[in-house]
């Protein structure tokens, strides 16, 4: 892992935890501050330990499966409803290579059960910036959500 972690300069996001970096930001501008789109590159591992801790954005965001092993999403939606994504390289076993993530939904990524790496992208147009992140906190999402307290407990962020 030592080895894309340096080919990409991946370094762990606050708040999530994943090991990620910017790979492209436009220099469009979709409104003051925020640009017409932003593209990045993610890796989940467990040594160093990477998943994506549960969080929600102002815009959709569309996750691509690159390389490695399959990983799974995990989607709280805001009127209760819970469901997950698998992703990898397998689309004839129900993998998807590719999914989008719809604004104001949970959601938190991890390496299935078994799995020692997988690489990611993740691209969002209007681009990320840190005013459209919030990150889930678990008894927040333990209250809306409790049909996946096991997810929440492991995925969410504690403050």
């Amino acid at each position: 892992m030592r080895d894309l972690i340096e080919r990409f300069g991946l370094t762990p996001l606050a708040v999530e935890t994943v090991l990620f970096a910017r790979t492209y930001e436009s220099d469009a501008i979709a409104r003051p501050g925020v640009p017409a789109g932003t593209a990045g590159i993610g890796l989940f591992c467990g040594d160093p330990p990477s998943r994506s801790l549960f969080h929600r954005l102002d815009h959709d965001e569309v996750w691509h499966f690159y390389a490695g092993d399959p990983f799974r999403l995990v989607l709280l939606h805001p009127d209760g409803s819970d469901d997950e994504v698998l992703m990898g390289g397998d689309i004839g076993g129900g993998r998807s290579v590719q999914h989008v993530v719809p604004a104001g939904v949970w959601q938190a990524g991890e390496l299935l059960s078994g799995g020692t790496w997988a690489l990611f992208g993740c691209t969002m147009a209007p681009g990320f910036t840190p005013v459209c992140f919030e990150g889930g906190r678990v008894p927040d999402l333990l209250a809306t959500h409790p049909g996946r307290g096991a997810d929440i407990e492991r995925l969410g962020v504690r403050v």
